[in-house]
């Protein structure tokens, strides 16, 4: 198997069939990662776990330089790429629901209020994580990598370079105050 951090050099230096092996090895990660996150959102979106795992390929690629050094740090970044993509894709089905700039007409309210509360509940998670990059970016980064990445304590703690007791406080810090932020 071929050495990941020397294939994540090279696609540091912009090297696209460096990138390209790279993503075929870890594809079966960011796969499961994918799936990860989109069994948390039940009938959420369109999105599929393979749309969403070649979404993220598609972004990353886009990128240019890649500048992260392990294969933890890399799946950590892929963790913010799958936030970015939910997060577009929930604001851009909010966007056609409320008609995209068309005239809004409801003929019920039970039925307009049922429409989009998960993609209006990413929409909030993602501004609670916004306040909360503020206060502690790394809680910021463990909530990404376990809510949006489906990341082990592990994957997590070797990604930062901290202790699995770190990342569960962190995560228990993140939730308590990301529950505060979403209750506002």
């Amino acid at each position: 198997m071929e050495d990941v951090t020397e294939l994540l050099r090279r696609a540091a230096a912009d090297d696209r069939a460096a990138f390209d092996r790279l993503y075929e090895l870890l594809y079966r990660d960011l796969h499961r990662m994918a799936h990860a996150r989109l069994a948390h959102n039940g009938p959420l979106t369109l999105l599929d776990t393979t749309s969403l795992a070649h979404e993220a390929y598609l972004r990353l690629r886009n990128v240019g330089r890649l500048d992260v050094d392990s294969r933890g740090g890399f799946m950590a970044y892929c963790s913010q790429v799958l936030r970015a993509i939910i997060v577009d894709f929930a604001r851009r089905r909010g966007a056609e629901r409320r008609g995209g700039g068309q005239v809004h007409l409801t003929l019920s309210t039970e039925v307009a209020a049922s429409i989009g509360a998960a993609e209006e509940d990413i929409e909030r998670v993602n501004d609670a994580l916004l306040e909360l990059e503020h206060s502690d970016p790394r809680l910021k980064q463990v909530v990404e990598m376990r809510y949006f990445g489906g990341l082990t304590e592990a994957e997590i703690a070797d990604a930062l370079g901290i202790t699995e007791r770190t990342v569960r406080r962190d995560w228990e810090r993140a939730r308590l105050l990301l529950s505060v932020s979403l209750k506002r």
